[in-house]
């Protein structure tokens, strides 16, 4: 199980080693959250935690590059809204929100970003079965990404938190009326 996991690595006559990572936490979380030891809205209060501020830093640091980045990244998900596809979609969600990681400037949000990035996928794919949530996730990164190319960090703080809500809310209300089965993200 350890071998599947990616813990360890074989090294041959039934001895092994712990395997390196390039990013241990998104390991630790993804074991985390593989055990069931984290519930959904663990998660998403640990995102809020997370891209609040991270926003709020993108918009003090952001350059023009992470303004096309994010861009980029919406104008993959209203594409893939027009051509009904989820994964598309999904795809430019979370680029979007590394882009945002990226513009703090600061390798450590990046690496947490990252490792919240594989658990997230999971939530993505059920706003799919909400009607209209995919369209106003698509209007709410557009609002963050004007705050942010504003340089106004409250208000892209403030963006990101209501985006984080009614997300959740979404997926919550779902699982609540059967629509996944499962507490987990």
């Amino acid at each position: 199980m350890l071998q599947s996991r990616g813990l360890i690595e074989p090294l041959g006559n039934g001895s092994f080693v712990v395997a390196g990572y390039a990013n241990p936490l998104n390991s630790s979380l993804q074991l985390l959250l593989s055990l069931d030891q984290a519930s959904m809205h663990d998660l998403y209060e640990l995102r809020r935690i997370l891209e609040c501020e991270a926003a709020a830093l993108a918009a003090d640091r952001r350059s023009e590059v992470h303004l096309t980045l994010m861009d980029d990244a919406i104008g993959e998900m209203a594409d893939a809204l027009e051509s009904s596809g989820r994964d598309a979609y999904i795809d430019g969600d979370l680029r979007f929100h590394m882009a945002i990681a990226e513009a703090t400037r600061n390798g450590l949000i990046l690496h947490a970003m990252t490792a919240v990035r594989d658990a997230a996928r999971r939530t993505l794919t059920t706003i799919f079965l909400i009607p209209g949530s995919p369209e106003r996730s698509l209007e709410q990164h557009r609002a963050i990404r004007a705050a942010i190319a504003d340089g106004d960090a409250e208000r892209a703080r403030d963006e990101m938190r209501e985006h984080l809500a009614r997300v959740e809310a979404d997926v919550t209300r779902l699982l609540a009326a059967g629509g996944t089965g499962g507490k987990r993200a």
